[in-house]
């Protein structure tokens, strides 16, 4: 049984920071999906992928997995790889490079 803890990053519908600044705990799948073949669905055994647990600060995430004997991994956050702008600062008077069509 292991799990990675994570932050979530926001999602390219977002344009806030909803639903972002917290850690979570997931655990890794511990077998494989299977396909019903009458119905389509998508089905497991695992009930523990269905557990999704939040914390504050990654101290109590780390510290959760180990009071409870959990192998885990920390995938630390990613940072953005462009500077936010705003949509009128494409038209703005004092722009660096002319703006054209």
């Amino acid at each position: 049984m292991s799990a990675r803890i994570f932050s979530p990053a926001k999602t390219a519908m977002q344009s806030g920071t909803a639903k972002t600044g917290h850690w979570v705990l997931e655990f890794d799948p511990a077998e494989r999906k299977k396909i019903d073949p009458l119905m389509g669905y998508t089905s497991s055994g695992d009930m523990l992928s269905q557990v999704r647990l939040t914390f504050d600060t990654r101290e109590e995430a780390v510290a959760y997995a180990e009071k409870q004997g959990i192998a885990y991994r920390v995938e630390e956050p990613k940072q953005p790889k462009r500077r936010q702008i705003s949509y009128s600062d494409n038209f703005r008077y004092d722009r660096r490079t002319p703006w054209t069509h």
